[in-house]
């Protein structure tokens, strides 16, 4: 039997009842990733105390890391205290004789000054913590029947259980597809299709907004002899900023039309250099597969125009070239497409994006 609780002297009484809420309360957890299971306990907590404490504890050797999961809890319960707690301590009641009376320590130099009244928790343990801190142990679906998920599952097969994710953790997990290559070779209309297939949303390529927005604001602008260093970083920015703001919308996977490995290219093609910004944010992108078009195959859905420019064409297979050995410079993920039709284009990307979020 779990040791019995012992009345908190602490906890204030309103005309001989029981008050409608706890006065300060703790949930802690990894939160390894934050699910529904735990957006549960937590709402549950935060309805039923006048002050909770969350406590989000992490290792080094965590497949998520511990400040990714505190930002997670710190942005969804901004009116609770969040804390992290970062001490490497036993993580299992039967790793230590001592594992509960630890944990009591380690919770009172985290939250220094807190009197807490309660813990509440999915887990059974609950009732010895409650006990050697002196307080009331309230236990929240321990069953885990309202909502059937666990962080192993979740960290196992997130495309699986996507449904139990909230939009501000979806980002970690969702899958981004950026449709790279020449122009011309119709980037904008596969990043449509693919996002109409997928039930997901697309990301527009952020500079050709930004420069029509441009030319129709500013008469005098002209593209080729007017870019700054402060454009670049501008189009870089936003192109990161769009690409992160609809991460917490996308359904498993995010469809990119460009990445800011063209926002690089450019700038060095239209200033001779590229600014550290832009570089910076290359190199924290993230990019699970670049679909690369191939301008040949398709010639004869090329305007005429287009097709007597020939020389215009050769810029655009030497810039698919240039493409194909950048990425296998950087060592990139991605898949060329090819084909003399859109449906035979279509089918090949719709192929690579299923490959990477699997079978659903």
């Amino acid at each position: 039997m779990p040791p019995s609780f012992q009345p908190n002297p602490r906890r204030t009484f309103t005309q001989g009842s029981l008050e409608h809420k706890v006065g300060s309360g703790i949930v802690f957890g990894k939160f390894m990733p934050l699910h529904n299971g735990h957006m549960y306990l937590l709402n549950f907590a935060r309805q039923s105390c006048h002050r909770l404490t969350i406590m989000v504890c992490s290792l080094e050797s965590e497949p998520i890391p511990g400040e990714v999961r505190y930002a997670w809890v710190k942005r969804l319960f901004p009116d609770c205290n969040v804390v992290h707690h970062i001490a490497p301590i036993a993580q299992l009641p039967e790793e230590s004789p001592t594992f509960f009376t630890d944990w009591a320590e380690t919770i009172r130099r985290h939250c220094p000054g807190e009197a807490f009244d309660a813990i509440f928790a999915s887990e059974p343990y609950g009732y010895d913590m409650a006990a050697v801190m002196g307080v009331q142990f309230i236990p929240v679906d321990e069953r885990r029947e309202l909502v059937p998920i666990s962080g192993t599952l979740m960290r196992n097969e997130p495309m699986k259980y996507w449904q139990y994710l909230n939009p501000v953790v979806r980002p970690y997990f969702v899958k981004r597809v950026a449709v790279v290559g020449p122009e011309s070779c119709g980037k904008s209309t596969l990043t449509a299709h693919l996002a109409e297939h997928f039930g997901t949303v697309q990301v527009h390529e952020y500079a050709r907004d930004l420069l029509e927005n441009y030319a129709q604001h500013i008469p005098s602008f002209n593209p080729l002899n007017d870019l700054t260093e402060a454009d670049f970083a501008t189009i870089a920015r936003g192109q990161a900023a769009s690409t992160e703001a609809l991460a917490e919308h996308a359904n498993r996977v995010l469809i990119c039309d460009t990445d800011l490995i063209t926002t690089e290219y450019f700038a060095h093609h239209y200033l001779g250099h590229c600014p550290k910004v832009v570089e910076q944010l290359v190199a924290a992108q993230k990019v699970n597969c670049y679909l690369l078009l191939d301008p040949e195959g398709i010639e004869a859905h090329y305007t005429p125009d287009v097709l007597r420019d020939m020389p215009e064409f050769a810029k655009r297979k030497a810039y698919f070239l240039w493409w194909k050995a950048e990425l296998q410079k950087r060592r990139l993920p991605f898949q060329v497409i090819s084909g003399t039709t859109w449906a035979e284009r279509n089918a090949k990307a719709e192929a690579a994006v299923k490959n990477l979020i699997g079978a659903i």
